[in-house]
């Protein structure tokens, strides 16, 4: 564990998974109680420790066991549940030792043993969910937290209201700076800037479609587009030989850094409806065109969805009637109707929260001095 900056300063602990739904808003929530003056540590499990980037990466972190039982066979559920047994001891250790004011969980198999272990030793437990259904993890451990941040307006399998808020995603602060920027102009002659994302595992099927889509247009549309595209690590170059002959402007990584900036810059997101995509890209006012994960637990990515489409600000296409025929007309339409696609932008910024990190971090506060 990294040596300890101030011990003077009330503590709180964080836990999270190690996909992009957990740590961005965990990320956003420690900027935010940093501000404030808090001290601050992480646990999770050994994938994440000292791997962070970020503000997550640069305070202390302690890794326990844990494992997901989720989709596996029965040796490995009966292992994994061994580790996580394990993994509670050890986070129980850290919070006797350390003793937090709170712990605030974000979601992941590797959030479960710290939050377990808050219940346990009686440590006020603060719980976000991200998305617009509960997560099997959060409803058990709903049960016991003091507090529950909710990212949607409707969330299925929420406790009593009265221990929620609606608090949003929170987003990384260069996030909600580009969201300061005003939708970019298009006109029939300038640059139609894309931006294609598959969440935190990529998407085969629109590494597939999209540049099927674009190989059936007009060369005077391709020629303008400019196409930023997420993949899955190793199907760059294969990805980029599907857009072959196009004539497209084209940029395909497996991870971007500057995301602030490409949402600011893109006129037409396409995207899966991960909790923290749909987030940003109405925080930022991005029309989009999303298509839900249908192995998704519960459906979740379809309901994270709908409040875009309700506040007219996108599309959904659920992934069995996703075509390049029907990505091409979209794509086409929308390009020629500036108009349309400055309402939905103005859209999507209204059902954006901005200020969820200070939401959030306001809950904790009046939770803690409350108890």
């Amino acid at each position: 564990m990294k040596p300890t900056k101030d011990a003077k300063k009330p503590l709180i602990v964080l836990t999270a998974g190690g996909t992009g739904g957990h740590v961005y808003p965990a990320e956003a929530l420690a900027e935010e109680l940093e501000a404030r003056g808090y001290r601050l540590m992480l646990i999770t499990d050994g994938r994440g420790k000292d791997n962070y980037k970020g503000k997550l990466g640069q305070m202390p972190n302690v890794a326990v066991l844990s494992g997901g039982v989720v989709g596996k066979s029965k040796l490995f559920k009966i292992q994994s549940l061994i580790k996580t047994a394990i993994g509670i001891v050890q986070a129980a250790w850290v919070l006797w030792r350390e003793k937090p004011l709170c712990v605030v969980g974000f979601g992941g198999y590797a959030s479960f043993p710290a939050s377990m272990a808050a219940i346990l030793s009686g440590t006020d437990l603060i719980i976000h969910e991200q998305n617009s259904v509960m997560s099997r993890t959060n409803r058990f451990l709903a049960k016991y937290a003091e507090l529950v941040g909710q990212s949607f307006k409707r969330v299925k399998y929420a406790p009593a209201q009265e221990r929620c808020i609606l608090c949003g995603m929170p987003v990384r602060a260069s996030i909600v700076e580009a969201a300061s920027k005003p939708y970019p102009k298009l006109s029939a002659s300038d640059t139609m800037q894309i931006l294609v994302l598959g969440g935190s595992q990529g998407a085969k099927i629109l590494g597939e479609m999209v540049p099927a889509a674009v190989q059936k247009m007009d060369k005077n549309l391709t020629k303008r587009l400019k196409i930023f595209q997420q993949c899955r690590k190793g199907e760059e170059n294969d990805i980029a030989r599907a857009y072959e002959g196009s004539g497209v402007e084209l940029v395909v990584r497996h991870f971007f850094e500057n995301m602030g900036e490409l949402y600011r810059n893109s006129h037409l997101v396409i995207s899966r409806a991960g909790a923290s995509s749909v987030s940003e890209i109405a925080v930022v006012g991005v029309p989009s065109i999303l298509v839900p994960l249908p192995t998704a637990a519960d459906d979740h990515q379809t309901s994270n969805a709908a409040e875009i489409v309700e506040a007219g600000a996108g599309i959904v296409i659920p992934q069995r009637e996703l075509t390049p025929e029907k990505l091409k007309k979209i794509i086409e339409e929308w390009a020629l109707d500036y108009p349309k696609l400055k309402h939905m932008s103005e859209c999507a910024q209204k059902a954006g929260i901005k200020d969820a990190a200070r939401r959030l971090a306001d809950g904790i506060e009046k939770t803690v001095i409350r108890r």
